[in-house]
């Protein structure tokens, strides 16, 4: 993999949003045949197709290929998202506790842009398994950081919903 091949994929995403629904077939053979270039084991080809998968509503064939790139040693920014997607997928298709147990350590990782994604998608997670405090509260803090005032009050009411006796 190159910077030739990695600007190619990001052109190929680039024109997702000209592809219709019912194109989604052919957005993913483009996702495949860039893969195809990639050597057997590479852990971005199932990433890749994951994604496509997932993009075009069938996080069913999302997740064993995001799983697949976990397991081949997927690595960086990539494994945050993946983890981040998969758990999303997971909730999609009715496991949302293995979303929980898989984004649950992102939250104490090294901080980055995909943060609050990983909340939001917690959150859902969450709120699948009737626990719709606790993802409350994970949007709410994570949205205080943003808030040009009442920052300090989000993050208290953030707390104090999954605090005993609150």
């Amino acid at each position: 993999m190159n910077q030739d091949w990695e600007d190619r994929v990001a052109a190929a995403w680039g024109t997702y949003d000209e592809y219709t629904e019912e194109q989604g077939a052919d957005f993913r053979a483009v996702i495949d045949a860039l893969t195809a270039e990639l050597p057997p084991g590479d852990p971005v080809a199932p990433f890749e197709q994951a994604c496509a998968w997932d993009s075009t509503g069938r996080s069913d064939k999302a997740v064993p290929l995001y799983e697949e790139a976990l397991a081949l040693g997927l690595d960086g920014y990539r494994k945050r998202r993946t983890k981040v997607q998969l758990a999303s997928s997971l909730r999609n298709v009715g496991r949302a506790e293995e979303g929980v147990k898989l984004l649950t350590p992102e939250l104490d990782a090294p901080s980055d842009e995909l943060d609050d994604a990983v909340r939001a998608c917690l959150a859902l997670c969450l709120s699948s398994l009737g626990r719709d405090r606790e993802g409350l509260a994970l949007v709410l803090g994570a949205l205080a950081g943003h808030l040009p005032r009442y920052q300090r009050s989000m993050a208290n009411y953030a707390r104090a919903l999954v605090e005993p006796g609150s």
